[in-house]
């Protein structure tokens, strides 16, 4: 047969990733030159080149010369800016809630990456570099959390990692734990009071076991016979928050329960806890910036509300009013989709509040990375730093802006102009959905686009 089409389902072709070496973490050299440098926390740099060697940046400033056999990137009329952070993710996952239990403190996201999921390359498509990979929020207190960088073409989970991040652990409030479990299985929480009974008696349970670790070494340092207490996964993780080793991230919306858990944080110490989605946070921004030693951080949609009952009363106006009050504050995605979108979410931003280039832009960038604890390592364009870049043809807070290239550690992951045909759909918005599409592209590869499915085959050229 001359021309032999081979359909094949795009889980089997197009999400293939590039292979890499097993348990490696691949870093690069790259110099990007000549492009206009949003740096966010030192200005705008026109004109202004980047080197990246082994994955760190080297050095900035105009015309640095290229070492011998390094990639240069020419980004004269372009803008650099740091990769985008994502601080609300359920990327790369096979599994998001462990349901079976209102506290599932011992269980990790961590433990289930998947790094052959197509959505680390979409996202990679849209600038953003690093998620933080969250648990759902179906238990009042979930599982950890994995801050992961986006090395589309890993085949080991492990090299997903980012390496040293701060461990970070998911709660949620309101009517996900108590439909889930209320609702659900009939047992606690059935109502936003239960919501705050199961977090005194957990932090309660972690404090007793705490005292009774602390009373063992004790013991065991004049008596080597002594028995210790039975270990508790669960436990274990509790007492590593009250020990400020694990950052708490919240699932809330309304206010009077934002200030539920700040008053039991308090109660027990703990100090440092980010709030994700806080529709309400314009309502008690004054008391978010107060609390603790440095303050309560958002984490927060642009303009998603009403999409159920607890969520009915928000404004667009919510990033600005935070950061005004001086709430360390982000935007971020919870969504497989508009992640690939955080530059635009950051301009609305923008628009809502008449924040500046630089706010908006860190409200996807060095404000999540501050959150996270890793913003020694990205979130901004600054010597020392990852090699994490995002390159668009234009101002990435215009509507208008294209993302050309990501880097990340020095290597480009997605480029729009080189990548694999295979990687890239070609989209007619002419088109009707029930329109059958084949596009040639090149060397004999062909794209059969049928409606919403999107299906892949090889060309025979005999």
């Amino acid at each position: 047969m001359k021309h032999a089409l081979v359909i094949i389902v795009v889980a089997l072709a197009a999400v293939c990733p590039p292979a890499q070496a097993q348990n490696t973490t691949p870093r690069g050299d790259v110099l990007v030159r000549g492009g206009t440098l949003l740096t966010v926390t030192g200005g705008t740099l026109e004109d202004t080149d980047v080197l990246i060697r082994d994955g760190r940046i080297q050095e900035i400033g105009p015309g640095i010369e290229a070492p011998d056999g390094i990639k240069v990137i020419d980004a004269k009329g372009q803008y650099v800016m740091p990769g985008i952070l994502d601080a609300h993710s359920h990327i790369a996952i096979s599994n998001v809630n462990e349901s079976s239990a209102p506290v599932t403190a011992q269980v990790s996201v961590g433990d289930v990456l998947n790094p052959y999921s197509i959505s680390l390359y979409r996202a990679l498509a849209g600038g953003v570099t690093t998620s933080h990979v969250m648990h759902g929020s179906a238990n009042v207190i979930g599982g950890q959390n994995e801050t992961i960088k986006h090395r589309w073409g890993i085949t080991d989970p492990e090299g997903l990692r980012m390496a040293g991040a701060p461990r970070t652990i998911k709660f949620a409030l309101g009517e996900n734990p108590t439909r889930v479990h209320g609702r659900g299985t009939n047992m606690r929480p059935a109502s936003r009071m239960g919501v705050e009974y199961v977090l005194r008696e957990t932090f309660s349970k972690a404090v007793r076991y705490q005292e009774s670790w602390a009373r063992y070494e004790e013991e065991a340092r004049r008596n080597s016979r002594a028995v210790p207490p039975p270990y508790n996964g669960q436990l274990e993780v509790m007492a590593d928050i009250l020990s400020g080793d694990i950052i708490v991230n919240c699932h809330s919306y309304r206010a009077d329960e934002i200030l539920m858990l700040m008053r039991v944080l308090e109660d027990f110490g703990v100090d440092r806890v980010t709030f994700q989605h806080v529709n309400e946070g314009f309502k008690i921004a004054p008391e978010l910036a107060a609390f603790g030693s440095s303050g309560a951080a958002a984490s927060i949609f642009a303009d998603w509300w009403a999409y159920k009952f607890e969520v009915y009363y928000s404004t667009a106006y919510n990033a600005a009013i935070l950061t005004r009050n001086g709430v360390l504050t982000s935007i971020n995605s919870d969504s497989g989709e508009l992640n690939r979108h955080l530059y635009h979410e950051a301009a609305k931003s923008q628009k809502y509040g008449s924040l500046t280039d630089d706010e908006a832009l860190a409200l996807v960038t060095i404000n999540p990375a501050r959150q996270l604890g890793i913003e020694d390592r990205v979130g901004s364009i600054e010597v020392g730093k990852d090699g994490d870049l995002a390159i668009f043809d234009k101002h990435p807070l215009s509507i208008y802006a294209v993302p050309q290239k990501t880097i990340v550690d020095g290597i480009t992951y997605f480029d729009i102009d080189r990548d694999a045909d295979d990687m890239r759909l070609a989209v007619d918005p002419e088109a009707s959905i029930d329109t059958v599409i084949l596009h040639d592209h090149s060397d004999h590869h062909r794209c059969l686009h049928v409606g919403s499915l999107d299906l892949y085959g090889l060309l025979d050229s005999e």
